[in-house]
């Protein structure tokens, strides 16, 4: 049985998440800003749920998240980072209370826990406990391709997945896998924007129900995912993908300082070579 926090779990993915841990047998701490929610959602799951309403933003209240799981269950063992929001606008428009609101919840409100839980886990392995610890991150397609009138969210996400890279990469010596995905689901964040797109069907399988993205939340979190780490998956309905980001490509190397006027030719040619990239969404 492993110790879990799931971040943003009074609705949507998060409420999914906690559910399927519940049903997998895991101790669980959710957070979410709706104290009214967990309580709720915890009383659904019964047994062993800690709720911890407040802000996943705020620096020390996100150790204080870390902690609270230790206390409550003597370990901590997986990180579901889902907490998110939006701010809808197109750049030009966009305000600066808009840019700040996305970029702390989306972004920060992942690299705050992030970074108090990876200390517990470096702390562990240096003493010599066995750490078998996982973190789940969530972007987003507007974070991998980018997304129309949502400069500020897909920033933040592409944020999100560059962090996944680099916390994998420090990560790894203790024992600690970070993989993120990038989910198409039906929630309050996605409603309004995609109605048509995202609404039930009267019979059949629900492609945008948001239990659907849970179970390979679930599988990351495991000890079985210990070969997985610095991935990026896209889910949608019954189907997973491995997202392919930047990349290195063409190249040409003058083996000198080029001058201005030669770069346009190299340029272009350079373009030609490479793959066309994938559309911005909404473009």
């Amino acid at each position: 049985m492993r110790t879990v926090i799931v971040t943003g779990a009074g609705q949507g993915l998060g409420r999914a998440h906690a559910l399927a841990f519940a049903a997998a047998g895991h101790h669980l701490v959710l957070n979410d800003l709706s104290a009214e929610a967990l309580d709720a959602l915890a009383k659904e799951i019964g047994g062993d749920v800690v709720t911890v309403p407040g802000d996943i933003a705020d620096w020390d209240f996100a150790a204080a998240l870390v902690g609270r799981a230790v206390e409550a269950f003597g370990r901590l063992d997986a990180l579901v980072n889902n907490a998110g929001l939006v701010r809808d606008r197109m750049f030009t428009n966009v305000t600066e209370d808009e840019w700040d609101a996305a970029v702390r919840v989306n972004l920060k409100g992942h690299a705050a826990p992030l970074r108090h839980a990876a200390a517990y886990w470096k702390a562990q392995a240096k003493a010599g406990t066995p750490v078998a610890a996982r973190v789940v991150n969530t972007t987003s397609g507007a974070g991998l391709l980018g997304s129309v009138g949502q400069a500020n969210y897909s920033a933040a996400k592409a944020g999100v997945a560059a962090l996944t890279l680099v916390a994998a990469a420090e990560l790894q010596r203790y024992h600690v896998c970070v993989n993120a995905i990038a989910p198409s689901a039906r929630t309050q964040m996605t409603e309004v924007a995609f109605a048509d797109a995202m609404r039930a069907p009267s019979s059949g399988f629900d492609a945008m129900a948001p239990e659907n993205v849970s179970p390979l939340v679930v599988w990351l979190a495991s000890e079985e995912a210990g070969d997985v780490t610095g991935r990026v998956f896209e889910v949608a309905g019954g189907q997973v993908s491995v997202a392919d980001g930047w990349r290195h490509g063409p190249a040409a190397d003058a083996g000198r300082r080029w001058e201005p006027a030669e770069l346009g030719p190299v340029v272009r040619s350079l373009i030609a070579d490479a793959p066309a990239p994938e559309a911005v969404y909404g473009a």
